[in-house]
């Protein structure tokens, strides 16, 4: 199993950097990473509602689209730019967000009372729904919302990379320190194989890659403490992402997502520590001037 992991997450995390290093020639569209984030909105998505009591269950399709459609967002303001650049920009990049996560609400609405019969099952299928759209598509976003941070697509790809593998490097590190001397468990009802040394262990490794991807390309003002203090805190962000998809897992009765990635599950289990930390390493970049 282990053997398995490393080699699948090694083949991921190449095919990551693959389109970090292919999408910079391609700015400001970035056209396969737009590609990267509807499959893996999509596919998340199909295994989230796997994990939902099936008497309460959204119809897939619908809950693809309220994925997708807060993530298509963050592309319009580049169309409206690049395409018609006559019209005004608009006044913030997340106002297309905002309106699309509106428009799935009142769709989402819609949808249950064109559908409804009887009393029982509406509102709890509603709210995942918007459970969906707002875990996948909404907290998607700011990953999406880093790679426009700054002008230069070589520096928002140093962002976007330390977005995406220092919550990883966490999961990485919190599983082999976990496995060498871990002894107090974290979280026995949610996860009992976590441990406080995995948790030590994680974090340790993801202000080590956080200080090492900014070493390539300076991206901190603060420099190697702030990049340190980055990856503690962006790497625990993940750490508490990783808790959240175990508590709808256990919630759902299902030890994973799915099984569609050999050594890890399904995909909501690979993404779910960058889903929370994405929101975090976006506002730290956004504050300390990086972007």
């Amino acid at each position: 199993m282990i053997r398995t992991r490393v080699v699948v997450g090694t083949a991921l995390a190449a095919a990551g950097a693959g389109v970090l290093v292919g999408d910079r020639h391609l700015a400001p569209w970035y056209p396969v990473f737009a590609g990267l984030l509807v499959v893996a909105g999509a596919v998340s998505a199909r295994e989230l509602v796997g994990l939902f009591p099936a008497a309460y269950r959204p119809p897939v399709p619908l809950a693809v689209a309220a994925v997708l459609l807060p993530i298509a967002a963050n592309w319009y303001p580049v169309i409206r730019v690049e395409i018609t650049p006559g019209l005004p920009a608009v006044a913030s990049p997340w106002e297309p967000v905002l309106f699309a996560f509106a428009g799935v609400v009142i769709g989402a609405f819609l949808v249950e009372m064109a559908g409804y019969r009887e009393p029982g099952t509406a509102v709890p299928r509603l709210a995942l729904t918007v459970l969906a759209a707002a875990y996948l598509g909404v907290l998607g976003s700011f990953l999406a919302r880093v790679r426009w941070l700054d002008p230069d697509p070589d520096r928002s790809g140093l962002m976007l990379a330390l977005a995406i593998f220092v919550p990883k490097a966490a999961d990485v590190g919190a599983l082999f320190a976990g496995m060498a001397f871990g002894r107090h468990r974290m979280t026995p009802v949610l996860s009992p194989k976590k441990t406080w040394e995995g948790l030590a262990g994680g974090l340790l490794l993801a202000a080590l890659v956080a200080v090492g991807i900014d070493r390539v390309n300076p991206v901190f003002p603060g420099g190697v403490l702030e990049a340190a203090l980055f990856g503690v805190a962006v790497g625990g962000a993940g750490v508490v992402g990783d808790l959240a998809e175990s508590m709808v897992k256990r919630d759902g009765l299902a030890k994973d997502a799915a099984a569609s990635i050999p050594g890890f599950g399904g995909l909501l289990d690979v993404v779910d520590s960058v889903l929370f930390a994405a929101p975090v390493a976006y506002l730290w970049f956004r504050l300390s001037n990086a972007g």
